[in-house]
């Protein structure tokens, strides 16, 4: 059960629960902002910054991750990252209006955004290239299962306690993973002790900061708005400028070499596709139920949920196939699925019953589990060894991206068909059409992602990674009795 003085098990096991807790934060929100503005006498959009900020920052601190994987060690890493979340759990639960609230959940995702790099990164040192698959479909549990049960959980909780209690609840079980890391967590990455460039964690701020910001903008203010238009022209210059610094260093905060290895390129574009369908899915369908059809929050949050427990079954299964026959055919029958679920959310009408819904939304989760992790391990398998902490950085990077550019552009495309669909008397219900068109986006983005997913092939191990072979039967055997 050990290998090199630790617990492979144990660490995992840490990781993912802490991982667990932090994204489950991304949607915790969401449907407890009705409350929130009406204690603090807010608008919506205001309200909305609750859940947004938090991606943001996530998206901003992600690339710094890399750099920090190399400069401490896994422990230090965990622990500071678990506790900065705990204070910001902390000022979020004490705080007695809005900006305090706000500051809170900017705290908790500066702690955030550090753990599902450091997971990934960790996972894919601890155990070698044949058991990978297996590893990692626990970590697609966590980032599907997780955000999936946020607004269920949150609408219960809302409804029967305060939303102060969507941090007093969290607080306790993160204190908790602080005290077990101190004692089981050791350091499984390598030091390298890269050198601090201010320059770079700036311009990455900057950048991908005005980015995510200019995206969320978009959604609600359009994409010719002037906000809009001038936020994300600072963020495509300040990150194009911060793409040539990385290229030019030795020692780069964030990698984009990795970049040069096709398989990686290829799989990183079918996951922002993937992610992008998933995150635009659940924003649509709760506008829908809430917005247009009359249903509660807590019930929209409960559609979601079957598809979040077929996802966090199916994801360790789909990692053990992978294992096997790699990511090719995972991929291509996954996303063939999810564009068929997708295509049938395309011809929602006033009737659509809300177990049809759930149904569907199920099968195109149960799509989802065949892909996300797959592709992505698939892509990490190709780099080499001191390349990974680079690799997961930029693959989680990226899929925040997508997230973010892909809800601004469907809310986009359901507010602007909505609106011209008033326009047109055959149309009875312009809005439900909005939603419509904007799944039959995610639909050809889907197709998209069937076409490039023929190009996946099986990656070979780079020649550093074989030096690993003489202790796959132990971690072999550990992970079956696990």
């Amino acid at each position: 059960m050990t290998s090199h003085g630790y617990s492979k098990i144990l660490i995992a096991a840490l990781l993912l629960t802490g991982s667990f807790i932090t994204i489950l934060n991304q949607t915790l929100m969401i449907t407890a902002i009705p409350p929130i503005m009406e204690e603090f006498d807010i608008s919506a959009n205001t309200g909305q910054w609750l859940t947004t900020v938090f991606m943001l920052v996530n998206g901003v601190m992600i690339p710094v991750s890399a750099f920090l994987i190399e400069r401490f060690s896994t422990r230090q890493l965990f622990i500071a990252a678990m506790s900065i979340f705990s204070l910001g759990t902390v000022v979020g639960g004490i705080a007695t209006n809005f900006p305090l609230l706000l500051i809170g959940r900017i705290i908790q995702s500066t702690g955030a955004g550090v753990m599902l790099p450091l997971m990934q990164t960790v996972f894919l040192l601890i155990f070698p290239v044949n058991r990978r698959g297996a590893a990692m479909g626990y970590i697609g549990l966590v980032i599907s299962f997780a955000p999936a049960i946020g607004p269920a959980l949150s609408g219960w909780v809302t409804a029967n306690y305060s939303w102060r209690f969507l941090f007093w609840m969290i607080l306790p079980l993160a204190l908790m993973i602080i005290v077990l890391a101190y004692f089981i967590l050791k350091n499984v990455t390598e030091l390298t002790f890269p050198k601090v460039d201010p320059v770079s964690i700036i311009l990455s701020s900057i950048g991908f900061g005005s980015l995510l910001y200019g995206f969320t903008v978009a959604g609600n203010e359009g994409w010719i708005h002037p906000i809009t238009i001038s936020v994300l022209v600072l963020g495509a210059v300040t990150l194009t400028v911060f793409i040539l610094r990385q290229l030019r260093l030795e020692h780069p905060m964030l990698e984009f070499r990795v970049f040069k290895y096709p398989i990686f390129t290829i799989t990183t574009v079918i996951a922002m596709i993937t992610f992008m369908g998933l995150i635009g899915a659940e924003t649509l369908i709760p506008l829908y139920m809430q917005n247009m059809r009359d249903f509660s929050a807590f019930e929209s949050g409960l559609a979601l949920l079957p598809g979040a427990v077929i996802t966090a079954f199916m994801s360790p299964i789909t990692g053990r196939i992978f294992d096997r026959i790699g990511a090719r055919w995972l991929a291509i029958i996954g996303l063939t699925i999810i564009s068929g679920a997708s295509l049938a959310f395309s011809f929602l009408d006033i009737q659509t019953t809300f177990t049809s819904i759930t149904i569907l939304y199920s099968i195109r989760m149960f799509g989802l589990s065949m892909v996300m992790m797959p592709v992505t391990t698939a892509g990490l398998n190709q780099l080499p060894r001191k390349l990974i902490p680079h690799g997961a950085a930029m693959s989680n990077t990226m899929r925040m991206v997508a997230a973010s550019v892909g809800t601004a552009i469907l809310v986009t495309v359901m507010t602007t068909t909505a609106q011209r669909a008033q326009q047109t008397p055959t149309i009875d219900y312009p809005s439900i059409h909005g939603v419509n068109v904007a799944f039959f986006v995610v639909t050809a983005l889907s197709i998209l992602g069937i076409v490039l997913s023929f190009f996946v092939k099986k990656t070979s191990p780079p020649e550093e990674e074989n030096e690993e072979t003489k202790e796959q039967t132990d971690t072999q055997r550990e992970v079956e009795h696990a």
